[in-house]
């Protein structure tokens, strides 16, 4: 796992975001995960789970389904740092992903199996603990992007157990787990496009 893309791609004297520091955890932690809403050049969710110090991460255009028959596309970015689990607010214009970014979801999470193996193998189980979402899911490997053999693709696939549902989460439960609001109001707090934030919302 490195963050060294995930510095690459960012200017720090710009940008709000954290800075690319590797996290050592303590075995008796629990693993975070987060879903961050971000609207950038088109609205998506950012899926990401704590491993090796980092946060694995794949963008999700349509965002998790509750539903076990809908399977979502999830394109693997680049490792975060698992500081980026905390981070709420606008990514100016001109930089990388910039845009206004919500913290959708977030809590722990439990592997269901190793997860260096099901990552290798392209089918990775796992149980989430958030405000929003719950129970188990699977991230399974598709295929890559023509030309890209970096970008890989995957499904997020809700298990079907008693959190499985057919309500739309995202619109059901549209706000910040962290500071309550819309998109269009951290975008008004923190001189992001309000007109834009608020069209996602």
């Amino acid at each position: 796992m490195s963050l060294q893309e995930y510095r690459a791609k960012r200017n720090f004297a710009v940008s709000p975001e954290p800075k690319a520091v590797v996290r050592h955890r303590k075995d008796e932690e629990e693993l975070s995960f987060v879903v961050q809403k971000h609207q950038a050049s088109h609205l998506h969710y950012d899926f990401r789970l704590e491993w090796n110090g980092v946060l694995l991460s794949w963008a999700i255009p349509k965002g998790p389904s509750l539903d076990p028959t809908v399977k979502r596309l999830a394109m693997a970015v680049e490792d975060h740092p698992v500081e980026y689990g905390g981070f709420e607010g606008v990514i100016p214009e001109g930089q990388y992903g910039g845009g206004t970014v919500m913290l959708w979801d977030r809590g722990t999470w439990e592997p269901e199996g190793d997860v260096d193996e099901g990552l290798r193998g392209g089918e990775l189980k796992f149980s989430l603990h958030g405000k929003k979402l719950h129970g188990s899911w699977a991230m399974v490997r598709t295929k890559g992007m023509p030309g890209n053999s970096k970008r890989e693709s995957w499904l997020l696939i809700k298990h079907r157990d008693r959190y499985a549902s057919d309500k739309d989460i995202g619109a059901e439960m549209p706000r910040s787990v962290a500071s309550r609001r819309t998109l269009a109001q951290i975008a008004a707090a923190e001189g992001g496009d309000v007109g834009k934030a608020a069209k996602a919302d």
